[in-house]
């Protein structure tokens, strides 16, 4: 079954149109009247929930996107709607990454709610679609649920929501994130002095305290992408921290960078 025989020829002309539109999104209000108007269309939604991150290491980051009043991204504890998001996130991975829907009767319960009437709001969705977007590269994956009173999950739906997947994620990605959309209280707190055995900063190691953190972060293995997340930085800027890393140490890669902060260490032990 594919989207083709799921659709009229009536159907053409607004799915273009969908397409074209997320091509030229570039703000939070753009963003809002294209899933209120053409997204709307194929699939009737009250809240999209975007989730974006590392949920291995539980690194995510999340938007939310609702005519409803109150609820908004900075309306959301991330203690409680972080275990919704990751459960589905799993059930997703175990459906083999394709759209599936969830059908409630008694609504969604979002654990221990700060907020009385998000707890209200999310008892009266009774049906979630869900599909996401698995970075086998980066690992830096995502996940969209469409929350509704009403059913969700046709056929029709489901294939229509695969098919616009890649839009429906660049229309996200090409918005600034918002300030409470950073990864704070959940990031694991990068070291704040020397730690784990490396040299001192500013003594034998010759690095930054930026660069020591980082360099700490390598030593642990993670990649660019994840200490980028770690540390509000960009995987761009991991990078150009790790080439002067790499010449303030007189070496080629993270391995002998690493073996080189040990040294001192070593030799002191």
């Amino acid at each position: 079954m594919t989207i083709l025989a799921n659709l009229s020829l009536n159907d053409v002309g607004p799915i273009l149109k969908v397409v074209q539109q997320s091509l030229q999104i570039r703000t939070h209000y753009e963003l809002f009247n294209w899933l209120q108007e053409d997204i709307q269309h194929f699939m009737p939604h009250d809240i999209v929930i975007a989730a974006w991150g590392d949920f291995s290491l539980g690194l995510i980051s999340y938007d939310i996107v609702s005519p409803i009043p109150g609820l908004r991204t900075e309306a959301f504890d991330n203690h409680t709607i972080q275990p919704f998001i990751a459960t589905l996130f799993n059930r997703w991975m175990g459906f083999d990454h394709i759209p599936f829907a969830i059908n409630s009767g008694k609504g969604f319960d979002l654990n221990e709610a700060r907020n009385p009437d998000i707890q209200k709001t999310m008892k009266r969705m009774r049906c979630a679609l869900v599909h996401g977007i698995k970075d086998q590269r980066g690992r830096h994956d995502c996940l969209y649920v469409l929350l509704g009173p009403e059913e969700l999950g046709t056929t029709r739906s489901k294939e229509t929501f695969r098919f616009l997947m890649p839009y429906l994620d660049t229309s996200f990605r090409q918005i600034a994130h918002l300030p409470e959309q950073y990864l704070h209280d959940l990031r694991p707190m990068a070291p704040q002095e020397p730690t784990l055995g490396f040299a001192p900063v500013g003594k034998e190691s010759g690095l930054s305290t930026r660069e020591h953190d980082i360099m700490e972060w390598v030593r642990k293995g993670k990649t660019n992408q994840e200490i980028g997340m770690i540390l509000d930085i960009s995987t761009f800027t991991v990078k150009n921290h790790l080439q002067r890393i790499f010449k303030k140490l007189d070496v080629m890669n993270r391995a002998q960078a690493v073996s080189k902060m040990e040294g001192p260490r070593a030799t002191r032990n």
